[in-house]
């Protein structure tokens, strides 16, 4: 690739400060243009800068980023994000990729030394937890290790003392570190990061872990060990690449605790933090004044691999807030609010910036836990500008003073610091819409959708409402005279009555609020109240707390609530996503068998941001989001059908009704404690550090995939594709679901068939998610998805036809048949081609089946950007064409040839076994697009570039 920086050389300066850094003074080149940028439009606009080659990056796209006023939502624009998140299902199919990558340089004869991911990654183990233990379940579990169970914590592997590690200049250190950030290129980096990121050990103190954690780990290390010894060897031979371990807390968590740097330093040049990755709450940073998104498995590997990713210049909403909250309204409440809010206004697909005199009552945990329900208002990201206000929070974190004085000195320099000032002085937005904090109310959201936001105040008249209603969004329709229907269970020892409102499931989750600290605290000093009030849980009710990460667990254990919690059945089960994906332990027999009979509606109330029906259990049919204390409230209460106004809770020792607002905490009772991280298992467990790595052959998780099968030093001429077969006819929308393996493995599926083949049962099947990085298992899955449409059949199955043999296949084994017998495919489809959500095997899948080109109407874009990548052309019948029109069975075989010139939207000529010929359009958009698909996509263009 061309070297960067040289188009705008000129605008290098240096920091004005006794660093003497240097920055790219990118308002010089707008002027009033540039003064009116929203501020996430300057963060653009920097990167385009910095990053303009003339070729990945051209000057028309930094001119169209300057002007974004006019060329909003009408032009693509590149962006170089500094650094990748990953987290683990999604992250390892990419890092599979780069260790073949490695064995294709050396066969080509280059060093497979030099390697490794273009920017910084960091990848986060957080997808691989399941609640196999909660209190109620491991009272009743065997003992494993023969002796007594411990009852006392023990003190936790979280916690354990590793290696000398560097730290990042915190200023209150006491041990022997060393100061400043590590040099994200150095070799140090990796084999530091392997135990830790980037924190000092020194600051913390053991703190014990609940047998629940450590059962629940030992577990997870068990079940996934193969595919974390890949990760470990990962960290330990590619720079730039970080694995946080298991255990440590959620990716979007990790990234705003640990990871952000707010202003990134590389080389001596100062520019402003971003981060793209496969995870949609990565938007949790923008409330530290960091931008970014969540993305695809390929655009993240494209950003690794040193390109960009594309996006339409986005139309900015400045959000104006005003007021200040009421001090008993949760920040979870201002953040269903505002969900609410922006929801009614349509902010889909926007950006939202923002700003005026409400923003600076709102601490830095309130503004993450807003930007982070981004994906539940469909915005792209919600950017909070660094002010005062994210200074004052990193300077209580333990960033180096030297360091925020020269970021703040940058920041205002280049205009990216928001001031408190009155309108007159902000951005020009597409659209303003304004929010007064103190309109808002304590609320839940549910009992289906996150965007149904109810009063806790009208909760009662609410669900009876929806047992009225017809079943829809809200409703269930509960005749009425089943509505007062109680079931008796008896549960250890113990009679209980079931209704409807019931709850059966109460989780504090990892996703959103546990990274506010202040409602973690509330809720566990609730608990603490209601325990000294002699209230407590049902012991039916499947409890847990789920923790972002490590840091809640401390300042929950050194506020001394955290017995409390775990008295009312809320013990930390573990760190990563669990109930609010589904990954919890069934409920009782009792409870089940009772919901069955009486049809009830039965309840879970959680922490987290998606509540759909039957997401965290086919048999919770209403689910509530709510914040961690009115969590801990309604599981004490048993039951969402109760007005918390005039009902109480419990009674305690002596009779006395206990209501909400005699437990209820203020807000001068809670207080924020220091953080930690450190992972024993990780440590001790062993791992390869070869150059290459040493794959196993008998392994069923990682593999290594055959995209660099065929490689060679130059790229070859393009190939004709010659009498090629119709793998799949298929009509319109065909979503990336219904290409890409996902879910549990079906017992009769070809992955399946795989799978028993090499000795497995279908217990051990375990999912395609958990087996990504085995390309055998994912291939198979592909285009297995039930609901599959196929012309050919008539009928939704993952089968085709196969020609002209007449089988009817899996779809597997008539692509691996056609492979055989040396015949290439192609893909008839319709409108739409590709839609829904981003999923890099949709592109990989079909690629490994022989797919060597898709011809259909038109392509969701992304989609379409990744055939491209994995080398498979996007061919488009011309406008008011379709394989209807033209005659086309899909039965016929078809040939084209492509120009030696190929060239954006060039026309190719298609010829059948038929006699019909017809015209196509090429739908490469672009010379880079061209350029990846003549090398055979992009992983063969970047393997070509190493060797």
């Amino acid at each position: 690739l061309p070297s960067p920086r040289y188009a705008f050389e000129y605008l290098i300066e240096t920091l004005n400060d006794s660093s003497r850094k240097k920055f790219f003074n990118v308002p010089r080149l707008g002027g009033t243009k540039y003064d009116v940028l929203p501020y996430s439009i300057r963060v653009l606009l920097e990167a385009a800068v910095r990053n303009c080659d003339g070729f990945l990056m051209k000057k028309e796209d930094v001119m169209n980023i300057l002007d974004w006023k006019t060329k909003q939502s009408n032009v693509e624009v590149p962006f170089f994000p500094a650094r990748v998140l990953l987290q683990d299902f999604t992250g390892i199919p990419a890092m599979v990729d780069f260790a073949a990558m490695r064995e294709a340089v050396k066969i080509l004869g280059g060093d497979p030394k030099k390697v490794h991911p273009a920017r910084p990654t960091d990848l986060t183990v957080d997808h691989s937890l399941q609640i196999d233990f909660s209190k109620c379940a491991i009272q009743n579990a065997p003992n494993p290790g023969g002796g007594d169970v411990q009852k006392a914590g023990k003190l936790s592997p979280l916690r354990a003392q590793p290696k000398k590690l560097p730290c990042r200049g915190q200023t209150t250190c006491r041990g022997s570190c060393d100061s400043g950030e590590p040099g994200r290129n150095s070799g140090k980096f990796s084999s530091q990061i392997e135990n830790t990121p980037i924190l000092c050990p020194f600051h913390l103190q053991p703190v014990p872990e609940p047998e629940t954690v450590l059962k629940n780990q030992e577990v997870e290390f068990g079940r996934n060990r193969e595919r974390l010894q890949f990760f470990k060897w990962s960290s330990r031979v590619f720079k730039n690449v970080a694995v946080i371990p298991p255990g440590t807390g959620m990716a979007h968590q990790v990234n705003l605790e640990y990871l952000s740097r707010v202003v990134f330093e590389e080389d001596d040049l100062l520019f402003p933090d971003s981060v793209v990755g496969t995870d949609s709450h990565i938007t949790m940073v923008n409330g530290l004044g960091i931008l970014g998104w969540g993305v695809g498995g390929i655009e993240t590997e494209a950003v690794m691999l040193g390109l960009p990713v594309s996006l339409t210049l986005p139309e900015v909403v400045g959000c104006e807030l005003t007021g200040s909250s009421n001090p008993f309204v949760t920040s979870i409440d201002v953040v269903l609010g505002i969900t609410k809010h922006l929801r009614q206004v349509g902010v889909a697909g926007k950006f939202v910036e923002f700003f005026g005199s409400g923003v600076s009552q709102l601490s830095i945990v309130d503004r993450t836990t807003i930007a982070n329900m981004c994906p539940e208002y469909g915005a792209i990201l919600s950017f909070f500008p660094v002010d005062n206000v994210t200074l004052k929070h990193l300077e209580h974190t333990g960033f180096d003073k030297a360091k925020l004085k020269s970021m703040e000195t940058y920041l205002k320099a280049v205009k990216l610091f928001r001031h408190d000032q009155d309108n007159s002085g902000e951005p020009a937005y597409s659209q303003v819409i304004r929010i007064h904090l103190n309109s808002i109310i304590a609320s839940v959201s549910g009992p289906k959708r996150p965007q149904d936001r109810v009063a806790v105040t009208d909760m009662k008249r609410d669900f009876q409402a929806c047992l009225n209603e017809k079943v829809g969004f809200k409703g269930f329709q509960i005749a009425a005279e089943k509505q007062k229907d109680n079931i008796s269970i008896h549960y250890e020892g113990s009679e209980y009555k079931l209704s409807h409102g019931s709850v059966v499931m109460a989780a504090v989750t990892s996703c959103t609020n546990n990274c506010n600290p202040s409602v973690m605290l509330a809720a566990g000093l609730l608990a603490k109240k209601a325990v000294d009030a002699g209230l407590h849980v049902k012991p039916y009710i499947r409890t847990s707390l789920s923790p972002g990460s490590g840091m809640v667990t401390h300042y929950l254990s050194s506020s001394g609530v955290l017995p409390y919690l775990s008295k009312l059945g809320f013990e930390v089960v573990g760190y990563g996503c669990s109930t609010c994906v589904g990954n919890t332990a069934p409920l009782s027999e009792a409870v089940l068998n009772a919901v069955k009979q009486g049809d009830l509606v039965t309840c879970g109330v959680l922490s987290g941001n998606k509540n759909f029906e039957g997401r965290l259990c086919d048999c919770v049919r209403a689910n509530y989001l709510a914040s961690p204390p009115l969590v801990v409230a309604y599981a004490i209460a048993g039951t969402v059908n109760i007005d918390f106004q005039t009902e109480p809770l419990g009674t305690d020792a002596t009779g006395k009704s206990i209501y909400l607002q005699d437990i209820w905490p203020s807000r001068e009772e809670e207080k924020k404690s220091t953080v930690h991280m450190g992972n024993k298992r990780w440590n001790s467990l062993e791992a390869p550090d070869s150059v290459l790595f040493p794959w196993d052959l008998k392994s069923t998780y990682i593999r290594c995939p055959s995209f660099f099968d065929k490689l060679t030093k130059e790229p070859v001429a393009l190939q004709p594709i010659e009498n090629a077969h119709v793998l799949l006819y298929l009509g319109d929308s065909v979503t990336t679901d219904h290409i890409s393996p996902a879910g549990s493995i079906a017992r009769s599926s070809a992955a399946a068939k795989y799978l028993t083949n090499r000795g497995l049962t279908p217990r051990e099947f375990n999912s395609y998610g958990a087996r990504r990085g085995n390309d055998a298992v994912m291939t198979r899955g592909t285009f297995a998805n039930i609901k599959l449409f196929n012309k050919f059949l008539g009928k939704p199955a993952p089968k085709t036809i196969h020609f002209p043999s007449g089988q009817t296949l899996d779809v597997f084994e008539a692509a691996e048949l056609y492979q055989k017998e040396g015949v290439p495919l192609i893909i008839l489809a319709g409108k739409k081609y590709g839609s829904g959500n981003s999923r890099d095997w949709a592109a990989k899948g079909p690629y490994l089946l022989g797919v060597k080109a898709v011809l259909a109407e038109s392509y969701e874009k992304i989609h379409k950007d990744h055939l491209i990548g994995i080398g498979i052309a996007p061919l488009q019948f011309l406008p008011g064409e379709n394989a209807d029109s033209l005659g086309l069975s899909g039965r016929e075989t078809f040939s084209l040839t492509f120009p030696e010139e190929l060239s954006p939207g060039v026309t190719l000529t298609i010829k059948t076994s038929t006699g019909k010929v017809f015209t196509v359009i090429a739908s490469f958009e672009n010379d880079v697009e061209v350029t990846l698909y003549k090398h055979g996509g992009l992983l063969n263009f970047v393997a070509r570039k190493f060797s």
